[in-house]
C-alpha cells in the first residue's frame, strides 16, 4: 500500500537506554485531553520550568514502567501541526527533530489524538510518524466518539499508521497500563515511516532538499517530512535563514513544482489530507445518532447574545463569593494554627531580637500570607474546572463581540484570561498570536488582569473594611467587591488595548477562528494536580521570596535602635522605634508621593516592597504590625484598630481600602512580569522600551485612579 521515503531506514529500530530512563515526549492538538493524559500518567511527579533560552513553559513528569523502568515524560505545547507558526510549535519541532543538544531528546514520541475528530488530528500524527523515532498513538476520548456514533477499527488504524494505537479515556484512567507497556515496547519495533508515496515529479523536486537535510544529520525519514513541510513555510521558517544552502534548495524546488502545475504552499496539506481521507475511509464507521449534540444544546443558551454574558457574570460572581464563603473556616483554622505555633516557638526563645525576628519577621511576615492559601486553592479549582470543562473557550467567543470593537478579537482573551492566574504565563501565552502588533498590544494589557498575587491584598482589605452584607441570595457585598476589582481590571485592559491599537500598534482586525471543544466532565485527578501545582508554587514563593524579604524588612524595622522613654505606653514606644528605624526613614521618604492618596508611610513602604511580589504587601504590613505571636490580633483587626496619634482618628478607612485596591488593580508591582515583558516584546533595547512604557503607564494609571477614588470619596462626604 505504502512505500517509505528512505529505504535505508526500513526495519531499523531505535536504540533505547538499557535499564536507564526512557524519555517520552507527548504531543497533540489542543483539546485532545493531552494534559489530562499527562497528569494521569505522572500524577504529582512533575516539575514546571522553561526551555533553555526561551520563555516557553516546560512541564516534565515521570512514572514507573511495567518492568520498573523510570519513564520521563515531557509535555510539549499543544500543536495542530509542525508548521512552526509560533514559538510553541517551533519548540515542539526542534525537540522532535533533535536539533538542539541542550534540549530534551526523546526516545519515544506519544501522539495524543481525539477519537471524535480523527481527520483533523491525523495531520500532526502523520508528520510525527515520519520523524524517524519510535511513535505510540493514544486514541483518547474513545468514549466520546462512541457516544457520537463513531466506531473506529483500532487494529486496522494501527496497521494504516504503522505504529501501536492504544484506546484511552484519560479522565477515567482507562487504557493507561496498555499505554505504558506500549511506550516501553516501542523501542523494540521497527521505526515508523511515511505511509504514502509522493508523486514522482514531487519526489524529484524535493530530492536536493532532502540531501541538504541529510547533511545536517537528520534521519532519512525526518528529512523527507521536513522537505515537504518547508515548502509551505519557506517565508517564515527561521531555520532557512540560518542555512543559506537549504534556503536556496527549497526556493529552487518550489519553482520546479510551480512549473509542474503545483501550488507549493498547499502541497503538503493536499497530499496529507488525501492520505487521511483514505485512512479514515478504511477505519471509521459512523452510525446514526442524535443530530443535535449535548454541547450544541447547551451552547444555544451559553452563547446567546443576552443570556451568555449574564451567565458568564453569574459564574464569576459565584467564584468570588466562594473565595470568601468557603475559605473562611479554613483561613480561620490556619490563622489559629500559625498564631499558636508562633507563640509556642516564641515561648522557648528569650526576650530579645531573636524572639522579635521569629514573631514579627517569620510568623508575622510569612504567616500573614499563608493564611490566604485556601482562597488561592479555591480560585484555581474554579478556573481549572471551567477550562477543562470547555467553558473558557466559550468565554473567548463571547468576548470576541466586545474585543473586536477595541481592535482585538476574542482569541486574544485566552492569554488575557491566563493573567487571572499570573501575568507571567499570560504574557508567555501571547506567543500563539500570529500578528506581531496584536501580540504586543496583548502583552501590554495582560498585567491589568487581576492575578492571584493580588488576591491576598484584596482579601485582607475587603475582609477588614467591607461588611458581609447580603445583596442577593448567595452574594454578599464582599463577594461583589472582589468581582468588581476583577471586572475593573478586565474592562480597563480592553480600553487600554483600544488605545494601543489606534495609536502605536494600529493594524487591521483579523477574523477569529476558534475551536469549541465539546463539554466534558473534568478529571478529578487532573483537577487536583493542577490546583496542587499552583498551591505549591504559592508555598514556594512564601518560603523563598517572601521569607527572605520578611527577614530583611524585620531588620530594617528593628535597626537602628531608638532611645525611647520607658515610661511611655508600649504602643507609643513601638511607634517611635518604627519611625526611627531604617524602614521608617525609607517610608517617610516615600510618604509625600502617597499622602495625596490617603496612605501613610507604612502603606508606602509596603507598596515599594511589593515590587518583588504583590503578596509582599501583606507580609510587609504583617511585619510592621508584628502579627504572628500567640496573643497577637489578626492583621485585619490591627488595621481596623490603627489610630493616628496626632488626630485620634482611624488611620485606615473603607475609602482608603477601596483606593488601595484600585491602586493594586492597575500598578505593575511585579518584577517577574517586567522581566518576561522584556523578553517577549523583543528583548534587548526594544523589549526594555516596551517594558518601560508598560510600567510607566500602569503606575500613572494606578496613582490617578487611586487619587480620584480618595479625593472623590472625600468630596462626596464618605470621610478620609
Amino acid at each position: 500500500m505504502t512505500a517509505p521515503t528512505a529505504e535505508s531506514a526500513k526495519g531499523a529500530t531505535a536504540p533505547l537506554p538499557p535499564g536507564g530512563t526512557l524519555r517520552v515526549a507527548i504531543i497533540g492538538n489542543p483539546n485532545t485531553g493531552k494534559t489530562t493524559l499527562f497528569n494521569a500518567l505522572t500524577g504529582l511527579r512533575q516539575r514546571v520550568g522553561n526551555f533553555a533560552g526561551v520563555t516557553v513553559e516546560r512541564v516534565e513528569g515521570a512514572f514507573k514502567g511495567p518492568d520498573g523502568q523510570r519513564v520521563a515524560v515531557l509535555d510539549l505545547p499543544g500543536s495542530y501541526s509542525l508548521s512552526a507558526g509560533s514559538p510553541d510549535e517551533q519548540i515542539a519541532l526542534d525537540v522532535l527533530l533533535q536539533r538542539d543538544a541542550d534540549r530534551w531528546r526523546p526516545d519515544v514520541v506519544l501522539v495524543v489524538i481525539d477519537a471524535s475528530h480523527l481527520e483533523r488530528n491525523l495531520f500532526l500524527a502523520g508528520q510525527v510518524i515520519e520523524l524517524g523515532v519510535p511513535v505510540v498513538v493514544a486514541l483518547n476520548q474513545i468514549d466520546v466518539a462512541t457516544a457520537q456514533g463513531i466506531s473506529i477499527d483500532v487494529p486496522e488504524l494501527s496497521h494504516e499508521l504503522g505504529v501501536q494505537v492504544i484506546p484511552t479515556v484519560a479522565k477515567r484512567g482507562e487504557g493507561l497500563d496498555p499505554l505504558k507497556s506500549a511506550l516501553v515496547r516501542a523501542g523494540t519495533l521497527p521505526l515508523p515511516e511515511r505511509r504514502f508515496r509522493l508523486p514522482a515529479d514531487v519526489q524529484r523536486a524535493l530530492a536536493p532538499v532532502e540531501q541538504c537535510l541529510l547533511r545536517e544529520g537528520l534521519h532519512p525519514s525526518a528529512a523527507g517530512m521536513e522537505a515537504l513541510r518547508l515548502l509551505g513555510v519557506q517565508r517564515t521558517e527561521p531555520h532557512l535563514a540560518q542555512v543559506p544552502d537549504l534556503r536556496d534548495e527549497v526556493v529552487a524546488a518550489a519553482e520546479k513544482l510551480r512549473g509542474a502545475g503545483y501550488t507549493p504552499a498547499r502541497l503538503e496539506s493536499e497530499i496529507r489530507y488525501a492520505w487521511i481521507a483514505d485512512v479514515v475511509g478504511r477505519t471509521v464507521t459512523r452510525t446514526s445518532h442524535e443530530s443535535v449534540s449535548f454541547s450544541d444544546r447547551v451552547d444555544r443558551v451559553v452563547l446567546h447574545r443576552v443570556w451568555g454574558p449574564l451567565i458568564f457574570l453569574l459564574l464569576m460572581a459565584v467564584v468570588f463569593q466562594a473565595v470568601f464563603t468557603w475559605a473562611a473556616p479554613l483561613m480561620d483554622g490556619i490563622e489559629v494554627l500559625i498564631g499558636a505555633l508562633g507563640g509556642a516557638v516564641a515561648e522557648r526563645i528569650p526576650e530579645g531580637d531573636l524572639r522579635s525576628l521569629v514573631e514579627g519577621g517569620l510568623f508575622g511576615g510569612v504567616g500573614s500570607v499563608l493564611v490566604f492559601l485556601p482562597q488561592i486553592a479555591i480560585l484555581f479549582a474554579f478556573i481549572t474546572l471551567l477550562e477543562h470543562s470547555g467553558y473558557m473557550a466559550r468565554a473567548a467567543f463571547l468576548m470576541d463581540r466586545v474585543m473586536r470593537r477595541v481592535g482585538l478579537h476574542g482569541k486574544r482573551f485566552i492569554p488575557m484570561r491566563s493573567g487571572y492566574a499570573c501575568a507571567v504565563p499570560g504574557v508567555m501565552a501571547t506567543r500563539t498570536i500570529e500578528d506581531p502588533k496584536d501580540r504586543l498590544a496583548t502583552i501590554m494589557v495582560v498585567p491589568l488582569m487581576s492575578c492571584s498575587a493580588r488576591l491576598p491584598v484584596y482579601t485582607l482589605l475587603i475582609g477588614a473594611f467591607v461588611p458581609a452584607t447580603a445583596l442577593l441570595p448567595g452574594l454578599t457585598l464582599q463577594g461583589a467587591t472582589m468581582l468588581g476589582m476583577y471586572l475593573l481590571g478586565t474592562v480597563t485592559a480592553l480600553l487600554v488595548a483600544a488605545v494601543f491599537k489606534r495609536t502605536l500598534l494600529k493594524g487591521p482586525v483579523r477574523p477569529m477562528i476558534l475551536e469549541l471543544p465539546p463539554y466534558r466532565w473534568p478529571s478529578l485527578w487532573s483537577l487536583l494536580v493542577s490546583v496542587w501545582q499552583r498551591c505549591a508554587l504559592f508555598l514556594r514563593r512564601a518560603g523563598t521570596v517572601i521569607l527572605a524579604l520578611s527577614i530583611v524588612l524585620w531588620a530594617m524595622a528593628t535597626y537602628p535602635k531608638a532611645s525611647v522613654d520607658a515610661s511611655l505606653p508600649e504602643e507609643v514606644q513601638a511607634e517611635q522605634q518604627l519611625e526611627y528605624s531604617l524602614l521608617g526613614r525609607v517610608g517617610k521618604a516615600i510618604e509625600p508621593a502617597v499622602r495625596p492618596l490617603g496612605y501613610d508611610w507604612k502603606i508606602g513602604v509596603s507598596i515599594a516592597a511589593s515590587f518583588a511580589a504583590r503578596e509582599v504587601f501583606v507580609s510587609t504590613m504583617g511585619t510592621i504590625y508584628g502579627v504572628g505571636g500567640e496573643n497577637e490580633a489578626a492583621l485585619s483587626e490591627k488595621l481596623r484598630a490603627e489610630v493616628d496619634p496626632n488626630t485620634g482618628q482611624r488611620r485606615y478607612t473603607p475609602l482608603v481600602a477601596i483606593g488601595l485596591m484600585v491602586f493594586y488593580v492597575y500598578a505593575l508591582m511585579c518584577i517577574s512580569t517586567v522581566a518576561v515583558t522584556v523578553r517577549e516584546a523583543g528583548g534587548g533595547g526594544v523589549g526594555w522600551r516596551w517594558a518601560g512604557i508598560q510600567f510607566a503607564y500602569m503606575l500613572a494609571l494606578a496613582w490617578v485612579a487611586a487619587w480620584l477614588v480618595y479625593a472623590g470619596g472625600r468630596a462626596l462626604g464618605f470621610g478620609g
